[in-house]
């Protein structure tokens, strides 16, 4: 069995080269000797805080430095880092924290009053001065240095809540190390990340333009750092396509990680508009994980990059499992396709592989290295990862069928959770939401296709009598209630009854139909 660490491979990439560069952020260029340094001193600050192997800390912040630094820093102590969505107010980061167990929250100006709010027992530290000061003055007591950062050691991702309120993921180091190696590289391995170090070999450079609080961002980043490679980060919050590319130019970067057509569609325009504004030369790959990449988009950014793979990865907070390949040269360019292997399978609920070519539906199984399960949630753990063929799997809900050739037709999740932009929004809390509203008599909120997001939050509602409401009203009031503005519908549409089944239970594929024909109407 191997014993990989996150933080002990930086720590020894650190020793031997402390001058490779680690993070470039803006003007901000760290090696991993200053980012060893700082997180070293941020650990030794959460120890005196009373922060020890096991506890949680969490991180509220933007693609910036000091994420990686207290990710770092937790990871030396044998901590468990936490990610938190920035775009969380209070109750949501309240939830979460009391969730996890968070003895520290680390966050940032923009973010400090509804983190502030949250938090109760919870320490709350802010980038800024406060750790600075952290950092250059953390107390005398160092006695995390005696421990040895181990495989066992734990990381939470917490997901966007799938199946209900977010749950923390609980990874093992070892198991996240080898799954993200494994994944481009099926049976095989990790390296000594030390022997490329010491040969002096220039590592990739690897810009995540997603946030780095989500699976598709942070995973890229660890593992570019774990093999030396340097990572590029933006620290602001929304999509700027020009200076994303912008940042590809100025820094070399040869692999850039998106979230499908949401960050696709915005990128391609800006090469449509200025094809020869920007020298991309060096890039080599884009990746995407999360929401649908539609086969015109990568098309259209073959054209402009013939050089450059578009990787198509299928997964999961709860497993990684394949990706998919498309090139300049390919004859036919297709929406992402898996096969099965030994490692992925499609299960029906009883744990049967779907035969090949013949229609039923299952759903998508990974196996290998994947996680413990959810946090204090035993029951949806068991829901999640079981045994198939006597081996364990982790099975989150997304169904398929396997054509003849055995490649895997995925349908989607199962359940009636919206993923807008990579975001997964939870249906239920947006109805209970506007059901808190006297004028709404009913409501569903269902996804609608959308050709940048995937997917459009949109609630059908039904008025009570003799009450009068309308569309602005009902969004201004789900952002009074402190509802994320990601899961505020985009379009809220009225109807006169929303065809519960007898037992109360919405039909969720009926009322996205409807909801798409209404939206035709009005000609969206």
């Amino acid at each position: 069995m191997s014993d990989w660490s996150f933080a002990r491979v930086w720590d020894a990439i650190a020793e031997v080269a402390p001058e490779r560069e680690a993070v470039i952020c803006g003007p901000t260029r760290c090696t991993f000797g200053e980012l060893e340094s700082r997180a070293s001193g941020l650990a030794t600050w959460m120890w005196n805080q009373g922060v020890r192997p096991d506890d949680k800390v969490a991180i509220n912040l933007t693609n910036r430095p000091e994420y990686l630094e207290t990710y770092y820093g937790a990871s030396k102590l044998g901590a468990v880092p936490v990610n938190v969505n920035y775009r969380y107010k209070a109750d949501e980061i309240r939830h979460l924290l009391e969730d996890s167990d968070a003895k520290v929250i680390v966050t940032e100006p923009a973010f400090a009053a509804e983190t502030r709010a949250a938090a109760a027992s919870t320490i709350v530290i802010e980038i800024g001065p406060e750790l600075e000061a952290a950092i250059a003055n953390p107390g005398a007591d160092d006695g995390w240095r005696k421990r040895i950062p181990s495989g066992d050691d734990l990381m939470f991702l917490y997901t966007g809540g799938t199946t209900g309120m977010p749950k923390g993921v609980m990874w093992r180091n070892d198991d996240l190390y080898v799954a993200l190696w494994q994944m481009g590289r099926p049976g095989t391995e990790p390296p000594d990340p030390l022997k490329t170090v010491r040969e002096g070999k220039r590592a990739a450079t690897a810009f995540p333009a997603c946030p780095l609080m989500h699976g598709t961002g942070l995973f890229i980043t660890l593992s570019t750092l774990a093999g030396g490679g340097t990572v590029v980060l933006i620290d602001q919050v929304g999509l700027d396509a020009a200076l994303i590319w912008s940042e590809v130019e100025r820094n070399d970067v040869q692999v850039l990680t998106i979230v499908g057509d949401v960050f696709a569609r915005p990128l391609l325009t800006a090469l449509d508009a200025e094809p020869d504004r920007w020298d991309l030369s060096s890039l080599r790959a884009i990746t995407s994980s999360g929401v649908t990449w539609s086969p015109e988009v990568k098309r259209g950014l073959l054209d402009h990059l013939p050089a450059v793979t578009m990787l198509d990865s299928l997964g999961a907070s709860e497993g990684l499992m394949s990706r998919s390949a498309a090139k300049s040269g390919d004859e036919k360019i297709s929406a992402a396709r898996f096969a099965v292997n030994d490692r992925v399978k499609v299960v029906t609920a009883e744990g049967v592989e779907v035969g090949w070519g013949t229609e039923e539906v299952g759903m998508v199984a990974v196996g290998g290295r994947i996680p413990l399960g959810y946090y204090k949630d035993p029951e949806k753990t068991a829901q999640t990862f079981r045994l198939v063929n006597g081996v364990r799997h982790s099975i989150p809900g997304d169904y398929a069928t396997v054509d003849e050739d055995g490649t895997v037709r995925l349908l989607g999740r199962g359940s009636a959770t919206v993923n807008t932009g990579g975001e997964k929004v939870y249906p239920e809390e947006v109805e209970l939401t506007l059901q808190s509203n006297p004028a709404v008599f009913d409501c569903v909120v269902v996804g609608v296709p959308d050709e940048r997001f995937g997917e459009a939050v949109v609630a059908l509602v039904q008025v009570t009598d003799n009450c009068s409401t309308d569309e602005e009203a009902l969004k201004a009031f789900c952002k009074s209630r402190g509802l994320a503005n990601y899961k505020v519908p985009r379009r809220i549409l009225f109807a006169d009854t929303l065809r519960r089944a007898p037992n109360g239970k919405a039909d969720y594929k009926l009322l996205r139909e409807m909801a798409a024909d209404l939206l035709s109407v009005t000609g969206e």
